[in-house]
């Protein structure tokens, strides 16, 4: 009986553990104008171009020069890129998270790891908890 609860309190906290690794996606309506406007892309929008816009933000440069890399070199190293490596590049920042974290997901996964733990007797952290033992 004994192995069976710690079986089903072992099999609660994986499950847990990969409840707080889902990811929740985000959708928009877009206009009309805006899918013509995308279909009507300017040589103007090529991914050099993008890249170089980039550079031009003031929270970019801060962060390169953090990184001990000036605006200035950077834009060279974007302007030394092939047409098939900047636009990767330009892809890759399209598509990254825009500073995500999942910090209520660790929290809630800690909570109930110590609430398992404390329910096994292992711990004693939460005084509204009884330990099986």
């Amino acid at each position: 009986m004994k192995q069976l609860q710690r079986l089903f309190a072992m099999l609660l906290v994986i499950c847990f553990a990969n409840a707080t690794m889902i990811q929740a996606a985000q959708a928009a309506l877009v206009t009309t104008e805006q899918v013509a406007g995308m279909a009507a892309a300017s040589p103007q929008d090529s991914p050099h171009a993008r890249l170089g816009a980039l550079m031009t933000r003031a929270d970019v440069q801060a962060q390169l020069e953090r990184f001990g890399l000036s605006p200035d070199v950077a834009k060279e190293r974007i302007a030394a890129l092939t047409d098939d490596e900047a636009s990767r590049l330009a892809q890759q920042i399209e598509n990254a998270p825009a500073g995500a974290s999942d910090v209520l997901g660790v929290l809630l996964f800690v909570f109930i790891v110590l609430l398992v733990t404390d329910i096994l007797g292992f711990t004693k952290i939460f005084p509204f908890t009884r330990s099986i033992r």
